[in-house]
């Protein structure tokens, strides 16, 4: 008997899956990518990885879920049992990333209490360093635990682990169901404060004014891929999780191009908010716009800052809905990462989910006190570059190119997918993961790896300098690498549960 959790409603899924993907990235990566790379004429290459790849991808996954019925690693197993160690291998890349995305989330924290008064002054960039205590450790060490870092982590994982032991309906879907609207609220609220801005207008120009020349450049379509599958949260385990939650009767395709479209609209609503205030920035200031245009943590904590500054009026107002919306686009995110390896535990070791929460989530926790030392900013730039980028993309194509080409599953998964949805997978489907993204993918990993051998080592943040190449190399290859060890090693472990119900596949 099937007793797996189920989400309450379709539209209660549909905003856990949404929260997912809207994560902290869609604020800050999306707008500066796309001004690098073509502005209005990115939208090109960006539209159709998402058709190509991004939801195509999402079609996958989610039918998998739903067919069988189990965490990432139990689905891989129950499809061929040489596979779950790819299941693994994304529970624990989630893993690693929320390590260090809760301390994200917990300077977001911080700064909407500091954007009451505006304490960080006129020097944001330095009272960000001084904040996080950076300017205080050698490169290379962690230094001491920084208590302002560290009470809001703790609050940080007590939301989320408090929403997680709930449970599914009870906890992940009410969460998203408040959450989701109200952020959106915020932001649209931010983005309307901020396309009245005086040279609003310039920062729209700079972000949309299309340059056709560059599409025909393959970075820039590597670009738009990569985009793509980070904020989709695709490849490393969510979205197999989430759908694992659905009942019976759930219209698979038709969810898969709400959450992916949903996800793209909130981008460029972002992409609207971050351009119309960078632009009043380069007006204020006397410069041009790509003088002042920076992504990552930088943006949200050291440009937006000096943004709010020089804010005409209710500067204070604006910076605290700014920073309720990275807390609350970090919340959802962090909600579904963290969901990934509480429903492996629970479905590996039959364990209870509040055991599972505890001792999944606290071991996360406990780790995640690092990146909240003196030394965390620089750690997070070295794990962040290799686990998120090279250990997802390369999990990503070993998932498309197994699913697909190996394990032969793509007529399967579409026949499944096609019989509880509106719209029927054609031979776009089919072409998509057998041909387009794998190539891709592959092209893209290829890019990582000849940076890496270059030790061409880029950071958002670029706070690698005082650090020996080979630190950065063999940290964070160890990191990356673990992930994918260790997952080899869970999949050998015995199932404490009853053989049939562990490896049989459950058609819906």
């Amino acid at each position: 008997m099937n007793t797996r959790a189920q989400w309450g409603t379709r539209a209660g899924f549909i905003m856990a899956a949404v929260g997912s993907a809207l994560g902290l990235g869609n604020i800050w990566r999306f707008p500066a990518v796309a001004y690098e790379n073509g502005g209005g004429a990115f939208l090109i290459p960006y539209l159709f990885a998402l058709l190509t790849a991004g939801i195509p991808i999402l079609i996958m996954e989610f039918t998998m879920g739903h067919k069988y019925r189990g965490s990432s690693p139990l689905t891989f197993r129950r499809m061929n049992k040489g596979a779950e160690f790819v299941g693994w291998w994304g529970v624990l890349v989630a893993f690693v990333i929320s390590t260090y995305y809760s301390v994200i989330i917990a300077w977001a924290m911080s700064y909407m209490i500091f954007s009451v008064n505006l304490s960080w002054g006129s020097d944001t960039e330095g009272f960000f360093n001084s904040f996080l205590q950076v300017e205080e450790v050698t490169a290379g060490m962690s230094g001491s635990i920084v208590l302002g870092v560290l009470v809001p982590l703790a609050i940080v994982w007590f939301i989320i682990l408090g929403v997680l032991y709930k449970g599914v309906r009870r906890g992940i879907e009410i969460a998203n169901r408040i959450m989701i609207p109200t952020l959106l609220v915020v932001f649209l609220l931010i983005v309307i404060r901020a396309i009245t801005l005086p040279g609003a207008l310039d920062g729209l120009d700079a972000l949309f004014k299309p340059d056709f020349s560059k599409i025909f450049s393959p970075d820039v379509w590597v670009a738009a891929y990569g985009q793509i599958f980070f904020s989709l949260s695709i490849a490393f385990a969510i979205m197999i999780t989430y759908s694992s939650y659905l009942p019976r009767k759930s219209d698979i395709t038709n969810n898969a191009f709400i959450t992916g479209l949903g996800n793209s609209a909130f981008e460029l609503l972002a992409g609207i908010g971050v351009f119309s205030v960078l632009g009043f920035l380069a007006l204020e200031s006397g410069v041009n716009i790509a003088e002042v245009v920076a992504g990552g943590p930088g943006l949200a904590f050291a440009v937006f800052p000096e943004i709010i500054n020089q804010f005409p009026a209710f500067n204070a107002t604006f910076g605290f809905l700014f920073f309720i919306s990275l807390i609350l686009a970090g919340l959802t995110s962090l909600m579904s990462i963290t969901e990934t390896y509480v429903a492996a535990l629970v479905d590996k070791f039959n364990i209870t989910r509040g055991k599972a929460v505890i001792f999944g989530g606290g071991l996360a926790a406990v780790a995640s006190i690092l990146f909240a030392t003196q030394g965390g900013l620089n750690y997070l730039d070295m794990v962040d570059y290799f686990i998120n980028q090279i250990g997802v993309a390369m999990l990503g194509f070993v998932e498309v190119v197994l699913v697909i080409w190996i394990l032969r599953k793509g007529k399967e998964l579409r026949t499944h997918a096609d019989r509880v949805s509106d719209i029927k997978l054609g031979s776009w489907w089919t072409i998509s993961l057998t041909i387009i993204t794998p190539l891709m993918l592959g092209y893209m990993l290829f890019q990582l790896f000849k940076q890496n051998i270059l030790q061409e080592f880029s950071s958002e943040t670029g706070n690698y300098s005082g650090y020996s190449d080979a630190f950065i190399l063999y940290g964070g290859w160890f990191v990356a690498a673990g992930a994918l060890i260790l997952g080899i090693i869970l999949a050998v472990l015995k199932w404490k549960q009853p053989k049939d119900t562990s490896e049989r596949g459950h058609e819906e």
